[in-house]
């Protein structure tokens, strides 16, 4: 009997991988173990075309929770904008496939964990904007959040690892803001009022998860959620469509 809950997380294309002679579909070493060593079993998903709702859901038959990963800038053209200076060059078909299988987890009430991209483009989807380029980015950098409110993370302020440029501008009406850096970036939010468990965290919690316990809880209480998740049946309800042009 498995005993791990199965999470899916898309795959980001990669130029080149140690040891492989063609191009790679890859996920963070870091983000997998840290997956692993909260009680899920983390299964990378290869990016393709299919991507109707009958695909999406055949592909993520047997999964019990759906985890966003990080990754280049989402097309501004998904929240209406124009590529501004420094934007990464649109790439259509990891868009897609991350659209649609966002879609899926929300439209199935799949526990959702959103990293860094994952939780722009969850933002995006959700009717929100991004600020394209930050005058002093979150790369490489250490900052110190603020939860909003004291569950999960506690009312003190936390450490956490961030490598972002953008940030949410325009919150999504269904988010609500669960932890502020000093400088007011949104850096985690939560859709409430969601069938299912969403949460999303615009820091790297793989970064630090080994010696955090913030990011350990983080993880556990996401893979919890997945293993204690009712079977993927559709939730009258639920979103499905999203409110800005996909």
């Amino acid at each position: 009997m498995r005993t791990r809950p199965l999470i899916a997380i898309p795959g980001r294309f990669s130029r080149s991988a140690s040891a492989l002679r063609f191009r790679a579909v890859v996920n963070a070493q870091a983000l997998l173990e840290a997956v692993w060593t909260a009680g899920g079993d983390p299964v990378t998903l290869l990016p393709t075309d299919a991507t109707t709702p009958a695909e999406i859901t055949a592909r993520l038959d047997g999964y019990h929770g759906v985890l966003l990963p990080g990754g280049a800038d989402i097309n501004p053209a998904l929240y209406g904008a124009a590529p501004a200076p420094g934007t990464d060059p649109p790439d259509d078909l990891q868009d897609d496939f991350d659209l649609a299988v966002l879609r899926h987890a929300l439209d199935h009430a799949m526990p959702l964990l959103t990293v860094c991209r994952g939780t722009q483009l969850l933002n995006a989807f959700l009717g929100g904007t991004l600020e394209q380029d930050m005058a002093a980015g979150h790369i490489h950098t250490v900052q110190t959040v603020t939860p909003v409110e004291p569950t999960l993370f506690g009312p003190d302020p936390i450490p956490v690892s961030c490598y972002h440029h953008q940030r949410i501008d325009i919150l999504a009406e269904v988010l609500e803001p669960f932890a502020r850096a000093d400088d007011g970036t949104v850096e985690a939010v939560r859709y409430r009022t969601a069938p299912g468990w969403v949460f999303g965290v615009q820091w790297h919690p793989e970064d630090t998860a080994a010696e955090d316990p913030h990011q350990q809880l983080l993880l556990a209480t996401f893979v919890e959620a997945a293993r204690t998740s009712l079977p993927s049946n559709p939730v009258e309800g639920a979103p499905c469509t999203p409110t800005t042009s996909t």
